[in-house]
């Protein structure tokens, strides 16, 4: 079995998947345990994707979404080897734009019956305050970053004023619309998701708690999740807990998602729960990602069984992946 890791160096990608190259190199450590021939890539180029071909491996495992090329357009990764007919980890393209994209997760889910928050994207200036489409408080971030990236404590508005500068403030980062939802006022949960087969799913959801901001909000901001000092938690009531799970199982099924994922969901204060986003190149980073700490803290799962678990369902598609290739020789 041929495993070949696809990564990049993604610290300056909006989109930075399993994380830095430290992690990537753990992954390549870890599997190498089961899988012997497993070798890790940073790709720069085509020239260096096109390497990767001629030793046509059984399977790619993507920890980024895409390269990033100079004056020309991203090489998006799951589209470039599924046209070369090689087998790779994670989600085809027409499911990962509900990751690069939140506003088309939310749009989706809520035509299949999901909860998400009222929301709208918006420009500066694109509305005065008698015509503002929601009530406040509103939170405010962009359409497609992860890691809370443009996220603080200003993303909370109280007011159209503290709206209007928080959105002027991301526009000028971004240089794209940005997504306005009304605010959530209670707890928030991730859940992470490993498709085992076509019939089973390994589900694993706890509470994130974030400190206090100085305004006095939980508030999971870019600053929190860079320094670590959000808490994570077993959800105690069962009830809850089985709860979130449904939403998030459903929502994984209905945007068909591949091998596995994460699912972020967030309470209003009477108890309502409602989608957040998708990310389906979650964090791997053992120590401080959520996906892995998740089924440590709630199944005792090692670092190793989870990687595993993640490739399993990806390596029962080499025989057809093989068996393709062969009728098209044929």
């Amino acid at each position: 079995m041929k495993i070949e890791i696809i990564t990049a160096e993604n610290e300056k990608l909006k989109e930075n998947g399993f994380g830095s190259l430290a992690v990537c190199t753990n992954i390549l450590n870890t599997l190498k345990v089961t899988y012997d021939n497993t070798r890790m890539n940073i790709c720069k180029s085509e020239e260096d994707l096109e390497k990767v071909l001629k030793r046509r491996p059984d399977l790619v495992i993507l920890a980024v979404k895409y390269i990033e090329l100079r004056n020309k357009s991203n090489i998006l990764l799951c589209d470039y080897f599924k046209k070369h007919n090689i087998n790779y980890t994670g989600c085809e393209k027409d499911v990962l734009k509900y990751d690069s994209n939140k506003v088309l997760a939310k749009s989706f889910l809520r035509r299949k019956g999901i909860n998400t928050a009222d929301y709208f994207i918006a420009m500066p200036k694109e509305y005065k305050e008698k015509e503002f489409p929601l009530e406040f408080p509103v939170f405010l971030k962009p359409v497609n970053t992860s890691n809370s990236y443009g996220i603080d404590e200003f993303s909370l508005a109280n007011n159209f004023k503290e709206y209007e500068s928080k959105i002027l403030s991301l526009y000028t980062q971004f240089k794209e619309p940005i997504l306005v939802e009304k605010y959530l006022d209670g707890r928030e949960f991730t859940v992470a998701i490993i498709k085992k087969d076509e019939k089973e799913l390994l589900v694993s959801a706890i509470e994130i708690l974030a400190p206090l901001s100085n305004s006095g909000n939980n508030i999971l901001s870019e600053k929190v999740k860079r320094e670590n000092s959000e808490k994570l938690l077993i959800i105690e009531d069962t009830l809850l807990k089985n709860k979130i799970e449904k939403i998030a199982q459903d929502s994984f099924m209905y945007l068909d998602i591949r091998d596995y994922g994460r699912i972020d969901i967030k309470m209003n204060k009477v108890g309502e729960c409602f989608f957040l986003e998708a990310n389906l190149i979650p964090g791997m980073n053992e120590r401080t990602d959520y996906f892995p700490r998740a089924f440590k803290l709630t199944q005792d799962l090692n670092y190793d069984n989870i990687l595993e678990m993640m490739v399993e369902s990806a390596i029962q598609r080499v025989s057809v992946i093989n068996t393709n290739n062969i009728d098209t020789v044929n």
